[in-house]
């Protein structure tokens, strides 16, 4: 297998006149197709970076059954699905990249930056996914090494701007440069027509009567079902982007361009955190709107941690968690349960299941064995994923995957794409669901639809304004 390498090069500069937005706009004419990803939960210094990728130099991509890899030599090598294993081409792709660098880092500079759909669980778990009418087309994984990184500390107001090359010189002097313009380009961004949807609300309550009785059969204990959204636009997306991360602020806030589309988001759940051969799910499960008044919201914190419905469905999401973990791993822990955690437009109850990954396993057979997240699916997972297949109109393409990095040791970080937008062809699409069970209220599940998407339409509409 050939390998290449890239050797590193870095300059570490101040960062207190520089946000992660500032620099991506300034980049982002520049060098097309970067991203952004930042998180506004600084509690902990692992947390505390941001990062702008540009300059990709090798990617892996699966679309239509096809796995098309491209390196930094300018060389390719394609394959069909159904002739090899996906799980295990992805590992080997990481493996083909030695990094040299006179310094270790103790945060990510250098891995795989993409994102894995939720219609790519069909390589992953014996289910077959259907092509339906009206579904965005994307690929279902795509992942890139990008030669560029800036990584921004915002805990000591520094910033590393990294070259990662292949048989070519170092850039960063012109990256410097480009950072020190203090103009950057802004466009608008305004809405045309009306915002339109996969289903009516009277169809989403029927799929919720339906749910309930597969619940009841015993086919499912939970079934998560969708409702789609789409609004056409013109102007620049990122103002929408923008708009998001003011109102919605999110431990996962990301913007990936991939020229014909684009994936962004604020989303409050992780899909798969490992570092350091430590394995974590952090299920989120259980729901109630906020109303804006503080002393209000802590009074329906404490109806949420009470709420029968809200955490037999939370107990539930826990357990497939543990399960998901044993199987590559042990010494599974409950490290936080039921911690009710307050977002801009809902309260959740979140938890934290970790595990010590067995020694002989790859982060992406973990991945693999644990996608999609069960928060998205329902329970058992296999039944939950058969009746989405079966009762949704359309693909869920990017809804309900995971967008993130993985670094070449394995350390692993990705957000569950909810409270996230794809923009494609002038138009903004977005998705939310609800955990259905027997006691499931139709009139409350769609409620709960529209109350996590609160953010999203906001951010429509500051957008016109910025």
């Amino acid at each position: 297998m050939k390998t290449f390498s890239l050797y590193t090069h870095y300059k570490q500069i101040l960062a207190d006149t520089i946000t992660p937005v500032s620099v991506y706009l300034k980049i982002r004419d520049r060098f097309p197709n970067s991203i952004l990803l930042e998180s506004s939960d600084y509690h902990a210094n692992d947390n505390s970076f941001s990062y702008i990728c540009f300059n990709p130099i090798a990617s892996i991509k699966v679309e239509n059954d096809r796995i098309e890899q491209s390196f930094p030599d300018g060389s390719r090598k394609n394959n069909f699905t159904k002739n090899v294993d996906v799980t295990h081409e992805i590992q080997k792709f990481t493996q083909r990249f030695k990094v040299d660098s006179d310094r270790e880092f103790k945060f990510i500079n250098n891995g795989i930056f993409g994102y894995t759909a939720y219609d790519a669980v069909r390589y992953f778990e014996d289910i077959s996914i259907s092509k339906k009418p009206n579904s965005i087309n994307i690929p279902d994984i795509y992942y890139a090494i990008y030669q560029n990184i800036i990584a921004i500390n915002h805990h000591k107001n520094e910033a590393y701007i990294f070259a990662h090359c292949f048989n070519t010189e170092n850039n960063i002097n012109d990256i410097l440069q480009l950072l020190q313009n203090k103009q950057f380009a802004s466009y608008t961004f305004n809405t045309e027509g009306d915002i339109d949807s996969n289903l009516t609300d009277d169809q989403y309550k029927e799929h919720v009567e339906l749910a309930k009785k597969h619940c009841a059969r015993g086919d499912v204990f939970q079934l998560v079902l969708s409702k789609k959204f789409e609004q056409g636009f013109k102007g620049d997306e990122f103002n929408v982007y923008r708009a998001l991360r003011s109102i919605n602020p999110s431990p996962y806030l990301f913007y990936f361009d991939y020229g014909s589309f684009k994936i962004f988001g604020s989303s409050p759940e992780a899909q798969l955190v490992v570092s350091n051969g430590k394995a974590e799910i952090h299920p989120i499960a259980g729901t109630f709107k906020r109303t804006g008044n503080d002393e209000h919201d802590a009074q329906l914190a404490k109806q949420l941690i009470a709420d029968e419905k809200e955490n037999s469905e939370h107990v539930m999401l826990v357990d497939l968690a543990r399960n998901d973990l044993s199987r590559h791993g042990e010494n599974v822990n409950v490290e936080t349960y039921r911690e009710v955690q307050f977002f801009s437009h809902v309260i959740h109850l979140v938890s934290k299941v970790t595990a010590q990954m067995h020694g002989d396993t790859s982060t992406i057979q973990v991945v693999a064995d644990t996608f999609p997240a069960g928060t998205l699916s329902g329970a058992p997972k296999h039944m939950a994923m058969q009746l989405i297949d079966k009762y949704e109109k359309t693909n869920r393409t990017f809804y309900g995957g995971a967008i993130g990095f993985m670094d070449f040791e394995g350390n692993f970080n990705h957000a569950i794409m909810i409270r996230t937008f794809l923009s494609k062809d002038h138009k903004l699409h977005w998705q939310a669901g609800a955990g259905l069970v027997s006691r499931s209220n139709p009139d409350n599940e769609l409620q709960e639809v529209y109350n996590k998407l609160g953010a999203l339409t906001k951010a429509i509409e500051m957008a016109e304004n910025i």
